[in-house]
């Protein structure tokens, strides 16, 4: 039952210390039972104190743990919304989230890569060995650049890497050692041959739209698969499309009659 809500939980303590008051004034009065009834509560005040405290404690360490965990589940939460789950890549998503930025600030080159002949290497090897390669691809992409760089699986067996440069050149020197790198890449039993991949790379200005990004680094990639794969094809060295002037229309045949 609880108590009423203007009642003084305190209510023995202060009757004790005005005991204890009136008896330091009257020098007729028993200081001693006033100071031992002082004592009592004093103690059982010292007692309370000490069991609130542990469990404010309690409370307070609790509530730390509780605030850790929810930081630590947030930061799971952001990871895997932002992450590919096989490689640890980041998805498409945060790909272009990240590109569109970059745009946003300045110059970027999107780098696309595709493995090359991946469906035979499932169908050869197995898929546990497909998902190896895949795995193996982006540590070597995250051993080549650091944590800094933005790299991501948007496909299957395709990935992206966000670079931001004012150099064409540059950019393309990127593209360069991420081929060569997978292709001097040990991919281990059972896979007994070597895996390379097919790049494009697009260069583009600051404040072009992803979507214009990507599809000219797509060009670039299929321009290097019909090449051959395992090369680097940029979408500023591409020829450009050739374009069939309109045929003129045929003069009026003069031997038509006009209505």
């Amino acid at each position: 039952m609880k108590p009423p809500a203007d009642a003084d939980l305190f209510a023995l303590e202060s009757a004790a210390l005005a005991n204890a008051k009136a008896a330091h004034a009257d020098p007729r009065a028993d200081a001693r039972a006033a100071l031992a009834e002082m004592i009592v509560h004093y103690e059982r005040l010292m007692r309370e104190s000490r069991r609130l405290i542990r469990r404010s404690d309690r409370a307070e360490f609790d509530m730390n743990q509780m605030n850790r965990q929810l930081h630590e589940l947030a930061q799971q939460l952001e990871y895997r919304a932002t992450h590919d789950p096989l490689s640890g890549a980041l998805n498409r998503a945060a790909v272009i989230e990240q590109a569109s930025g970059c745009l946003d600030e300045g110059d970027m080159a999107l780098i696309v890569l595709d493995i090359d002949h991946f469906k035979w290497i499932n169908d050869d090897f197995g898929h546990p060995a497909g998902d190896t390669v895949i795995k193996t691809v982006v540590d070597c992409l995250k051993q080549l650049f650091g944590p800094t760089v933005a790299i991501g699986r948007v496909g299957g067996e395709e990935f992206s890497v966000v670079w931001p440069t004012s150099s064409q050149e540059e950019a393309r020197e990127v593209a360069t050692r991420i081929c060569d790198t997978i292709a001097d890449q040990v991919f281990g039993a059972p896979i007994n041959r070597q895996v390379t991949a097919s790049v494009g790379v697009s260069w583009n200005a600051q404040g072009t739209s992803f979507e214009l990004a990507y599809s000219r680094a797509d060009e670039a990639l299929y321009a290097a698969k019909r090449a051959g794969r395992n090369c680097v094809k940029s979408y500023a060295q591409l020829p450009l499309p050739v374009t069939t002037p309109p045929t003129p229309p045929a003069p009026a045949d003069a031997s038509t009659p006009c209505h």
